[in-house]
């Protein structure tokens, strides 16, 4: 999953500290992006290590209604993401109105320092969130490949392993630049999407081997989990700018991120039922925690673990542009960074379920980030020019994400706090 706050190395390099109005991005003459290259960085902005956590999320709340759920937040995604490039062409359009780089960009330019405050708090929370996932990804995986039950130097096998991470992450986010940090993720993406290819094949010859009983409907009460789950595994909003900026022919830019959410919408759905049709109600909250201890599994497991390791610094690094910012002056801090990685190390020892954080940090932050801004944003923009039924459709995904949001981190909540409460009122429901 890319970055999700229209980031660059350029801000690093600025001849003064930036100020609030400070676009986030340099405007340094740059060879734009063709269709097909544009499909790409859509699609590596996206797709992330939240599609592990589908198929357990497809077993929570049956195959077709998760199918149903991750088409619809593929839609209202894209939807909100083009609402967000409409506002950017319809304010540069007017007079006055200098480059809108980013969506913290947008925020400052729509609401002032109160926007730009809502979306990099937001961001911050949905980017260290993805790397807390990590961690608990990693430190789960590696117990499993290791077959780990005992404690390791006084601490369990999972915190052994996170707080083992953290010298080379300290290292690896000490890094400036994200011009050193590109190599590492092109790896990354490319071990990513080969692990990703590997599991849905083992899947489909699990699958022809031995049936299962799978259920189509969860029912009312796993919904909001489930759309937790689906909201984190398309976050992405926050790179429609960058991206519909670097397009050559930027008035195709919204077929070609339809064509990229159908593609990974199609992807998504055949991944997460494959999973759940291979395993059943025995499919657990991370799909490569069933695939045994052979050497394909785990060396699928360790790819995944590498893809997310080197992943963790550049998802992290629009956290340091934003806290840089606002406390540093906009330059470099070593201490901080650090600070940093310590805080989301320290969360991810206390989350014990990988899919069940997705799904909070899904609905508690994505779906504002992704449902609510957007159209609060085109709403006060267009506010004089879209009638009655674009007042009501902006307000009703407005609602909608604020309902989403809420209901989903409740739920999200209940399963990480009081897992055992909760599943004996869903077995009951």
């Amino acid at each position: 999953m890319g970055f999700e706050a229209g980031s660059s190395s350029n801000a690093l390099n600025a001849p003064s500290p930036p100020r609030e109005d400070t676009p986030l991005l340099g405007h340094s003459p740059q060879a734009l992006s063709s269709q097909a290259k544009t499909f790409a960085n859509v699609f590596i902005a996206i797709v992330g290590a939240g599609v592990l956590g589908l198929p357990y999320s497809f077993k929570r709340t049956g195959w077709v209604m998760n199918l149903l759920m991750i088409f619809f937040v593929a839609a209202l995604t894209h939807y909100c993401m083009m609402l967000l490039v409409y506002t950017r062409r319809k304010l540069e359009s007017s007079n006055g109105f200098s480059k809108i780089a980013s969506f913290g960009d947008l925020g400052f330019t729509v609401c002032g320092s109160t926007g730009r405050f809502l979306v990099d708090i937001l961001i911050i929370l949905s980017q260290a969130g993805f790397c807390v996932g990590y961690l608990i990804f990693i430190g789960n995986t590696l117990v499993d490949v290791g077959n780990l039950s005992t404690s390791i130097l006084g601490l369990a096998p999972k915190s052994f392993y996170i707080w083992g991470c953290l010298p080379f992450q300290l290292g690896l986010n000490s890094i400036a630049s994200l011009t050193h940090l590109a190599p590492l993720s092109i790896f990354a993406d490319v071990v990513d999407l080969g692990a990703i290819g590997v599991v849905m094949v083992e899947d489909v010859l699990v699958f022809l081997k031995q049936s299962h009983a799978v259920k189509a409907f969860g029912g009312v009460s796993v919904f909001f989990y489930g759309m937790g789950v689906a909201v984190y595994s398309f976050e992405g909003v926050g790179m429609a700018l960058p991206l519909e900026s670097e397009m050559k022919d930027k008035d195709k830019f919204g077929k070609i991120l339809a064509l990229t959410m159908a593609f990974i919408a199609l992807m998504y759905g055949g991944f997460g039922a494959f999973g759940y049709f291979a395993f059943g109600e025995d499919t657990k909250d991370m799909i490569t925690a069933n695939l045994g201890g052979g050497f394909v599994s785990t060396l699928v497991k360790l790819g995944l673990c590498v893809n997310l390791f080197f992943t963790l610094p550049i998802m992290m690094n629009p956290v340091y542009e934003i806290v840089e910012r606002r406390f540093w002056g906009g330059t470099y801090c070593l201490w901080l960074r650090w600070l940093l990685v310590v805080l989301v190390s320290l969360v991810a020892l206390s989350v014990p379920n990988f899919a069940d954080f997705l799904s909070l940090v899904g609905s508690g932050v994505c779906c504002a980030l992704g449902f609510v801004l957007p159209p609060l944003f085109h709403l006060k923009v267009f506010r004089s020019e879209i009638g009655w039924k674009g007042w009501a459709l902006d307000v009703g995904i407005m609602l909608l994400g604020i309902v989403l949001g809420v209901s989903g981190t409740w739920y999200a909540l209940l399963e990480i706090f009081f897992p055992k409460v909760n599943d004996f009122k869903l077995s009951v429901l």
